[in-house]
Order: structure tokens, then C-alpha cells, then sequence
């Protein structure tokens, strides 16, 4: 009777281990067969499932009992896992979220989880611990199989130009390389860096012209166009926090050329001005434009030829490399031959006093940069309010100088006509409208219109043509 029973269990067992081989077997064969039919899907959403950052079972679902079609891809292993009942067994084949979300069970270990490589994953690419990746101006660290990532406000903000782009603002914007791993707060720091205007600066009485009463001023004036040659295009400031001193120099160049009728058509040196305008050191730091002006009234610039901008203007030894001095007969001579020492002409060049304009031509012009502004491309622009109020932490980065070369009127935003100036920015012929922009006129859009400035060149008799 004892046989018979042990015969019978035996017989049991065996048949229960059979069954189990059998259907492992299948469940191979199966999963052989659902992941070569559907090889080609599951590439395609190879990426979803990257994204899930391993919510697989949260994406997916979870089943009751054993069932073949509850399976997801695991991507980090190239394999597939399950989020049914079947999967809880010695060598696991579950999800890695199986047991928190299905079960309700605290998440595992990262060093139990199943086929979970050390590291994080982004994109489908897996990265070792202790990784450092760079996401805009956001650095992200993997650490304990996460990725922790700073929270700085970003210079480029890709859903702000979305924004311009729909609307029906009259400009379009664009992503600047240039600017790409900038904060906010470091846009504002190094690519403007004009100081607010002093109230001494404000206070000064606009010079106004008489003229006939049958003078009519063109509707559209573009100085480069009047004057071919002797303006001067944009350079590019880089990190260099001084619009102070490429809008100054550039306004001064062309009103020389202009007055000399072209007979001094150089460049003036904004780096003259950054290395050895010396008060107070600010350099690439920001200044003001009329310590600028004081500069050039008082010492002169050489050209942009002899004193080229230096590659390195945060280097510790970039001092003044000449100096300027009088010769008892109203005109300054260099102390010392160029710095760079292929041009030979180290003239000086002076203007006079600045004044204070409503309106003319090849002119400084201080305006107030908004977050919108780096990203203008084409167009007559007008600031775009953003949801994001990070911007109004740093007004007082906010003051840029500008160089305004001409005017007109065109259709603008909702098909309007609209008045618009013409300015030379500091950021390159890349940005913008080959390094130029149009703003709206006679709206004092952006603070354009509140402090426009200008200067006569001091020349001598010997120097008029």
C-alpha cells in the first residue's frame, strides 16, 4: 500500500516537472516567435521605452496570472521582461518596477534588479556611474542609476522661439549657436555691458537742427548706402562684456569718415578702449559711454588694425599697450608703435564733445536687452513678453549699446506699416540681420530712443580734404 502511494506521488511529480519543461519550452518558443514578429516594432519603439527611464510595468500594466502577452521590451538589456504573476520565481525575469508597482513592495535595491547594468541610460545610451552630461546650460550627473541635474535658467529657450515664430509679432527668432549652454543670467553678464546712464548723462539738453520748412527727410535712410565705404560694419564682442566700447568707437569711426569727406575711413579699436580706458578698470566687465566719449575727446584711439582684439579678453596681462600725448598744437601722437606689428600707422584719432540728439545717423543708442532679444534673426523687433519672469532678476545686466545707421517704414506685425531704426550690434554679421537689426521707431521700444548721442570728429585744418 506504502509503494503504491510513493509510486503515485512519484509518478505526480515526475508528470509536474514535465508539464513545467514543457511549458518553459513553449514560453521560449513563444517569446522566440512574438519577438521576431514583432522585431520591427519594437525598434521603432525603442525610443519610447527610453524615455520611460524604466516605468515599464507603470507604461504597460500588470497581469493576474501567467500570460505570454504581458511582456514589454527592456531595452537597457536588449531582452524582454514581464509584469504578470509568472515572473515571481528564484531567477527573475520581471520588470524592474514589477515589485514596487505591481506588488507594492519598496523599489529594489539598484544592485538586485534584474539585468539593471550599473550606470544611467539617456537616449538609449548607457552611461557609467558618476557620468557627467551636459543638457543646454544644465549639467546632469548620474548617480545611484538617476540622473541629477542642475536647474539654471537657460539663455536659449527653445518653446520662447517657438513662441515668436507663431505669433504674428513681425519678427522671427532663431537658436544661435553661440549662445547654446548659456545661462540666462550669463547672456546678461557678458554680451551686453553698458553701465545705466548717469543722471548727468540724462540731464544733457538734445542739439536739434533748423531746418527748412520745405525739407523732407526720406522715408527710408541707410547710412552705408549714402556713404559707401565709409561706414563700418559689426564686430563681434564674443563674452566680452563691453557694448560700451564697440558701439563708441564704431559711432566715432564713421562720423571721422564722414566729416574727412573719406579721407580717414579706419576703424577705430574697440580693444583701445577696453584695455586702456582706465578708470575705474572695468574692461570686459561693463562701463559707460560717456567715460567712452571723455576717452576719446581727451586720449584718442589708433585703429582697429593696430590694435586688434585680443583673442583671450579675460587674460590677466592684457594692459594698456600704448599710450597717446599732446604735442602743444591741439593733436596726440602714439607713445609707441602698434601692438600688432604688421600695421605701421598708429594714428590718433579724437572727437569732440558728445551731444545729445533726437534723431541722425551713424549714432549711439543705450536700449534695455530682454531674453527675446538674443534670439531675434529678422524683422522689425518689439519685445515678446514671456511667461518666464527670470529676466526681471537681472535688470540691472540689462543695458546695451547699439549703433544706429538709418530708418525706414514697412509692414510689420498684423500687416501693419510701422517705423523702425536700423542698428549694428556687437554680436557678429552671424547674428540677426547680417549683425544688424530693426527695432521699432518713435515708440521708445526697448528704452531705444530714451539716450541717443553723438560727436563730431576733431580734426585739424591739415586734416580736412
Amino acid at each position: 500500500m506504502w509503494t503504491g502511494y510513493k509510486i503515485l506521488i512519484f509518478s505526480y511529480l515526475t508528470t509536474e516537472i514535465w508539464m513545467e519543461k514543457q511549458y518553459l519550452s513553449q514560453r521560449e518558443v513563444d517569446l522566440e516567435a512574438y519577438f521576431t514578429r514583432n522585431h520591427t516594432v519594437l525598434q521603432g519603439t525603442r525610443f519610447k521605452r527610453a524615455i520611460f527611464q524604466g516605468q515599464y510595468c507603470r507604461n504597460f500594466g500588470c497581469c493576474e496570472d501567467r500570460d505570454d502577452g504581458c511582456v514589454t521590451e527592456f531595452y537597457a538589456a536588449n531582452a524582454l521582461c514581464y509584469c504578470d504573476k509568472f515572473c515571481d520565481r528564484e531567477n527573475s525575469d520581471c520588470c524592474p518596477d514589477y515589485k514596487s508597482f505591481c506588488r507594492e513592495e519598496k523599489e529594489w535595491p539598484p544592485h538586485t534588479q534584474p539585468w539593471y547594468p550599473e550606470g544611467c541610460f539617456k537616449d538609449g545610451q548607457h552611461y557609467e556611474e558618476g557620468s557627467v552630461i551636459k543638457e543646454n546650460c544644465n549639467s546632469c550627473t548620474c548617480s545611484g542609476q538617476q540622473w541629477k541635474c542642475s536647474q539654471h535658467v537657460c539663455l536659449v529657450r527653445p518653446e520662447l522661439i517657438e513662441q515668436v515664430n507663431k505669433g504674428d509679432y513681425g519678427w522671427t527668432a532663431q537658436n544661435y549657436s553661440q549662445f547654446w549652454g548659456m545661462t540666462l543670467e550669463d547672456g546678461f553678464k557678458f554680451r551686453l555691458g553698458t553701465l545705466p546712464p548717469s543722471p548727468m548723462l540724462l540731464s544733457m539738453n538734445e542739439m536739434t537742427a533748423s531746418l527748412p520748412a520745405t525739407t523732407d527727410l526720406p522715408e527710408f535712410f541707410i547710412a552705408s548706402y549714402k556713404w559707401p565705404g565709409w561706414t563700418h560694419g559689426p564686430l563681434d564682442q564674443k563674452n566680452c562684456a563691453a557694448s560700451w566700447a564697440f558701439s563708441t568707437a564704431s559711432v566715432a569711426a564713421d562720423r571721422i569718415a564722414i566729416q574727412s569727406k573719406g579721407r580717414y575711413t579706419a576703424n577705430l579699436s574697440p580693444q583701445n578702449l577696453i584695455s586702456c580706458c582706465a578708470k575705474n578698470r572695468h574692461g570686459c566687465n561693463s562701463g559707460s559711454i560717456d567715460r567712452a566719449w571723455w576717452y576719446l575727446r581727451k586720449r584718442g584711439l589708433v585703429s582697429h588694425a593696430c590694435y586688434p582684439l585680443f583673442k583671450d579678453h579675460n587674460a590677466t596681462n592684457n594692459g594698456c599697450a600704448m599710450a597717446s600725448r599732446s604735442d602743444g598744437r591741439g593733436k596726440r601722437h602714439a607713445t609707441k608703435p602698434c601692438p600688432n606689428n604688421v600695421e605701421k600707422s598708429n594714428r590718433i584719432y579724437q572727437c569732440s564733445p558728445p551731444y545729445r540728439v533726437s534723431s541722425n545717423v551713424s549714432i549711439n543708442a543705450i536700449m534695455q536687452v530682454r531674453e527675446d532679444f538674443f534670439h531675434y534673426k529678422t524683422g522689425i523687433y518689439r519685445h515678446v513678453t514671456s511667461t518666464n519672469k527670470e529676466s526681471e532678476k537681472y535688470r540691472k545686466l540689462q543695458t546695451h549699446a547699439v549703433k544706429l545707421t538709418g530708418w525706414g517704414t514697412l509692414r510689420g506685425a498684423q500687416g501693419q506699416k510701422e517705423k523702425f531704426w536700423i542698428a549694428a550690434n556687437s554680436w557678429g554679421k552671424s547674428w540677426g540681420e547680417n549683425g544688424y537689426f530693426r527695432i521699432l521707431r518713435g515708440v521708445n521700444e526697448s528704452d531705444i530712443e530714451k539716450l541717443i548721442i553723438a560727436a563730431w570728429g576733431q580734426l585739424t585744418s591739415s586734416d580736412e580734404p
